[in-house]
């Protein structure tokens, strides 16, 4: 029996065989592996995401669904505008034209991103002037704030979200076009867009400074435009935007803001903008200014309205643009 328990203790004290080692750092090398793999894709994953948000490669969703999910929507409405850095009176490069019967040049004043706040629509449609509607896509209360503008005879536009340079940390919000979009999902999504505000004559960009200074986009953007037979209005948020050439080459009607009157939400200098946008309007007989539903904007303009239109007569934005090169 002590010879059995001498053997045992010496069994139990015995090196590892060279195959149980063998066996054994293989064993952790795998373990390591697999936790670099793991630790990789994390990696990979995070920077695909950060880089190429799955938001870019994501096929538009459905008008249906689409509309489902905003139409409940009570939060605040997206950016209004990201306005150009250094907002500078433009030269006068379009053509003199003859004033109209009267004397007085053309002003088009569009008022941009209704569709979130009826009350404020509706104080704008009782002006007692020619504004022109310009209404986001999915917005809660656009189908709605639509009607009202039509049962005052003002012109509506759609809005359209496109892209800007700062995406995706800005979103313009639903509906939006991007650059990332193959010219199928492209045009699907612009033809839902388009679909879902009623009576629209023609179309100005929400955002955009990026995807607006892409020629081939705004081909198939414009295509579209023309096949429906609407113009356009570029809002000018990019000094490199190449829509007027765009829409010069597919003799699509076309204009282009002058001003924007509230890039600063401030009285004193709506009335500022205001003042250069009829001296544009003086000079080359006619102009185009872009405002947003806020409060003081609605504000100065009823304020200013006999000045504005004892100095110009205030016509749809349809009323000013133009075919190039006709």
């Amino acid at each position: 029996m002590a010879k059995k328990k001498i053997t045992g203790k010496s069994r139990a004290g015995k090196k590892p065989s060279k195959a149980e080692a063998n066996l054994s750092g293989n064993l952790l090398k795998t373990v390591a592996a697999v936790f670099l793999l793991l630790f990789l894709v994390v990696a990979a994953g995070f920077f695909f995401q950060k880089y190429y948000p799955l938001s870019t490669f994501r096929q538009p969703e459905s008008s249906e669904s689409t509309a489902s999910k905003y139409r409940h929507l009570k939060a605040a409405p997206p950016a209004y505008e990201i306005f150009p850095k250094q907002e500078r009176i433009p030269p006068a490069d379009r053509a003199i034209r003859k004033s109209p019967p009267g004397g007085l040049p053309r002003v088009a004043i569009i008022i941009d991103d209704f569709g979130y706040d009826i009350d404020i629509a509706r104080k704008f449609s009782e002006l007692n002037a020619e504004i022109t509607f310009a209404i986001l896509p999915y917005s809660p209360q656009g189908k709605k704030i639509a009607q009202i503008a039509k049962a005052k005879n003002l012109e509506i536009m759609l809005h359209l979200p496109l892209e800007p340079s700062e995406y995706p940390r800005v979103n313009p919000g639903p509906g939006v076009l991007l650059s990332s979009m193959s010219p199928d999902a492209l045009i699907e999504q612009l033809t839902k867009d388009l679909d879902f505000i009623p009576h629209i004559r023609g179309v100005n960009n929400h955002m955009g400074s990026e995807i607006t200074t892409i020629s081939t986009k705004m081909y198939q953007i414009f295509s579209i435009l023309k096949k429906r037979d609407l113009f356009f209005v570029d809002s000018k948020t990019s000094s490199d935007s190449l829509c007027k050439p765009s829409a010069r080459l597919l003799k699509l009607p076309f204009g282009e803001r002058d001003v924007f009157l509230d890039h600063a939400v401030d009285s004193d200098s709506i009335r500022k903008q205001i003042r250069t946008l009829l001296r544009i309007a003086q000079r080359q007989g006619e102009a185009i200014g872009i405002g947003h539903p806020h409060k003081t904007t609605y504000q100065v303009l009823r304020e200013k309205l006999p000045e504005i239109k004892a100095e110009v007569q205030l016509v749809k934005a349809s009323s000013i643009v133009e075919i190039m090169g006709e």
